[in-house]
Order: C-alpha cells, then sequence, then structure tokens
C-alpha cells in the first residue's frame, strides 16, 4: 500500500510538473528520447542486417564446405593473391576422387557459375539469366524448395538430358499466365525441357537468390562448354553426414585433396576449404563494433539526457520545499521524500524511453512498408530500452532525492 501510495503521488507530482513546465520537461525528455531512440534503432538496424545475412548464409548450409581455388574473406594490402592466382580449379577428377574416397559426407556436388545469358520461349526474352550446372546431388549440397515440378531425376543427371529447373522471376517473365512444367526454352542455341520452378526467395544481401537462376544438368554442360575452364569457377561443395562436425569433414578432406593432387609434406595446399562459420565469424566482428558505435553515441545522447532530468528535479526539490517540509512535519519519513522523488525521476526517463521506442516502432513500419524488408525488432532490444531509461532514471534522480530528504523540515516550511 506505501508503494503504491508513492507511486500515485509521484505520478501526479510528475504530472504537474510536466504540465507546468512543458518546454522545460520537453527539451529535457529529448535527450532521453533520442539516445533511446539511438540504441534501439542501432540494435535494430544491425540485428536486422545480421538476421537477412544470416538467412544467405544458412542458404549455403552450415554443415557444407566448399572446395574452390580462392578463398573466403581474402583482402587487404597483404592479401597474397598471386599465390592464389597460380592454383588450378578443382576438377572433375577431383570431385569423382572424392566420391570414391570420402567417409564422412552425405553428399557431394561439382557445380560451374556459366554466366548470364539471354533465355527465349516464343516471343518472350529474358535478359541476365544466372546459368548454372550442377551434378546430382546439388539438391542436398544446398537448401532450396520448389513451387512447382521436381528435381533432376537420376537418369536424367547421368545421362545428360536436356532439362531445367528455372527460378521464379524467370517462369513469371517467360510465362506469364503459368503452366511453366514442360515447356521448351532455348538457352545457349539449344533447347531444354522444364522440369522445375524454385520458390521465390526475394532480394537476397550476398546475391544468393535462385529467383532469376537457370540450372541444369552438368553431363548436358559438358556438351556445351568447357565448363572446368577458370572462367567458370568450379567448385566442389562437399555435405557432412549428420551427426558429424563440420571441422571432422574439413579434416577428412583436407587429407583426402592433398593425397588426391600429391602435395608433398610440408607444401602449401593449392585448394581452399571454405565453410560458412568464415562468413558468418567475419560478421560477428562487424556487427559487434556497429552495436558498440550506437551504444557510444546513445549513451553520449542520454547522458545530456540524464543531466536535463537531474536539472529537472533539482528545480522541482527547490519549488516544492515548503511542500516537503510539511511533509515531514506531518511525519513522513526521509526514504519517503526520497522515494517520492526517486520515482518521479525514473517516472520521466521512462517516458523518454517510450517515446524513444515509439519513434523506432514508428520508423520500422515505415521501412517495412517502403522496402519490403523485414525489420527485426525484439523484446532484446526493447528490455534494453527500458531498462537504460530505468538505469539513467535512478542515476539522474538520487542526488535531488536525496537533498530533498535530508532537508529540515522548519527551514524548508521556512522557504519561499
Amino acid at each position: 500500500m506505501l508503494f503504491l501510495k508513492l507511486l500515485r503521488e509521484s505520478f501526479l507530482f510528475a504530472n504537474d510538473s510536466l504540465r507546468g513546465n512543458k518546454l522545460r520537461t520537453f527539451l529535457s525528455l529529448l535527450g532521453v528520447t533520442i539516445g533511446i531512440f539511438t540504441i534501439i534503432f542501432v540494435f535494430s538496424a544491425v540485428d536486422t542486417l545480421k538476421n537477412n545475412l544470416q538467412n544467405s548464409v544458412n542458404k549455403l548450409g552450415s554443415n557444407s564446405i566448399y572446395i574452390q581455388k580462392w578463398p573466403w574473406g581474402g583482402g587487404g594490402d597483404d592479401f597474397p593473391w598471386w599465390k592464389y592466382m597460380q592454383r588450378p580449379v578443382p576438377k572433375l577428377r577431383d570431385f569423382d576422387a572424392l566420391q570414391r574416397l570420402s567417409r564422412t559426407a552425405l553428399a557431394i556436388s561439382y557445380e560451374v557459375g556459366i554466366d548470364n545469358r539471354t533465355v527465349k520461349y516464343q516471343s518472350n526474352t529474358v535478359s541476365g539469366a544466372q546459368i548454372d550446372a550442377a551434378s546430382q546431388d546439388h539438391d542436398i549440397t544446398w537448401n532450396f524448395d520448389f513451387s512447382e515440378g521436381r528435381y533432376f531425376t537420376n537418369m536424367e543427371s547421368r545421362a545428360g538430358s536436356p532439362v531445367t529447373i528455372i527460378g521464379y522471376d524467370i517462369a513469371h517473365d517467360l510465362f506469364p499466365d503459368g503452366g511453366a512444367i514442360d515447356k521448351q526454352l532455348k538457352i545457349m542455341g539449344r533447347y531444354v525441357k522444364v522440369v522445375g520452378v524454385f520458390k521465390k526467395e526475394g532480394n537476397d544481401i550476398l546475391g544468393i537468390s535462385s529467383d532469376k537462376e537457370i540450372l541444369l544438368p552438368l553431363n548436358f554442360a559438358k556438351d556445351v562448354i568447357d565448363f572446368q575452364n577458370d572462367n567458370y569457377g568450379p567448385q566442389i561443395v562437399v555435405r557432412g553426414k549428420p551427426g558429424i562436425g563440420v571441422d571432422e569433414v574439413e579434416s577428412e578432406l583436407k587429407g583426402l585433396m592433398r593425397s588426391i593432387h600429391r602435395i608433398k609434406p610440408g607444401a602449401d595446399d593449392d585448394f581452399s576449404l571454405n565453410k560458412t562459420t568464415i562468413i558468418s565469424n567475419q560478421l560477428d566482428v562487424v556487427f559487434g563494433v556497429l552495436h558498440t558505435v550506437g551504444l557510444i553515441i546513445g549513451l553520449f545522447s542520454i547522458l545530456v539526457g540524464g543531466f536535463g532530468i537531474a536539472n529537472i528535479m533539482f528545480v522541482s526539490v527547490k519549488e516544492r520545499t515548503n511542500i516537503i517540509g510539511i511533509q515531514k512535519s506531518l511525519g513522513a519519513k526521509s526514504y519517503f521524500i526520497l522515494l517520492q522523488f526517486l520515482i518521479e525521476a525514473i517516472f520521466l526517463c521512462l517516458m523518454g524511453g517510450v517515446m524513444g521506442l515509439a519513434l523506432v516502432y514508428l520508423l520500422t513500419l515505415a521501412v517495412s512498408a517502403a522496402a519490403d524488408l523485414k525489420i527485426v525488432l525484439d523484446i532484446k532490444n526493447i528490455i534494453i530500452g527500458i531498462g537504460t531509461s530505468f538505469t539513467i532514471g535512478v542515476i539522474s534522480g538520487i542526488i535531488p532525492a536525496w537533498f530533498a530528504a535530508k532537508l529540515d523540515p522548519v527551514e524548508a516550511i521556512r522557504s519561499n
């Protein structure tokens, strides 16, 4: 009951302060509002970016390893690009040998990216289609779904049948009325039959999307291009068996590839084993820096707001000195006065925090509507905002509240 009474009186005093000094209170709350807005906005923006990037990385598979010529995450002045340029690209013989020798792999696929080409169906034409070719296990080493149709059969892959799976955007542009399955497309001077359509994935920050992709069987591409050419970026993708860690798969692949390439002990590898943890670790570093920068900027704004709240509370103590003296003369305890002003300061800061969160929420709605982007504003960020506001309220209100609690009742009543 005492707490509820304190809460009620503090609320009434805070309301009177707001209504009696609107401009002063608004300017003081502005610092807290901007600070909370900055912190939560940056955290939400970073979480949104991280979530979308992580979704892109998840398409690569958390238990998949990419055997490629170039390592991921390279760059900078000390990057030995000349060394990697001399490496051979993964060959079909490497792929065949890994299929025979690997004991940890669930699936192994050989893949090439042919290039952006023009695709035709009757009078409809699509430019900039990404033509890819892959072996049979591509549907296991990668994560994707179909909106209609199916994947290549084992016989189609082995025989190099003229069949294809197309992206959702390609299907929409070539067949606006639907019914893409079993239609004949002209690709690189050859006619191929559509057997499947990838499910729409939307825009992807890393550019990993099947919406504009056209996938062909690897053995079909053999008759069209020299797919082991460096220009087509051939790679081998290996997905480990369930229950086997990616590090164990990587260790086996490293030994097998060195054996297949007959690399002498102590000599450098002439291949790269890339995995999604490389990207994830780099993203964690970048996002950690962004979190820290946003937190520092927000804390400076909150610090200014905290001084403003403290100033309001000192003025409030000065204006209500007579009332404090009367309360003490009627038996009010010092802790009652202290809690009364402390709760008022916390209430003012929480109001600024709620205003900041409301601004973030409105901004997320606007961005989601304008950019068709899923904004992450989870309960963790809301708790951080409320908790920070509460903490600033305690820090900025404790000293004025302590001065109010220590006032002598007689002197307080005599004051003007």
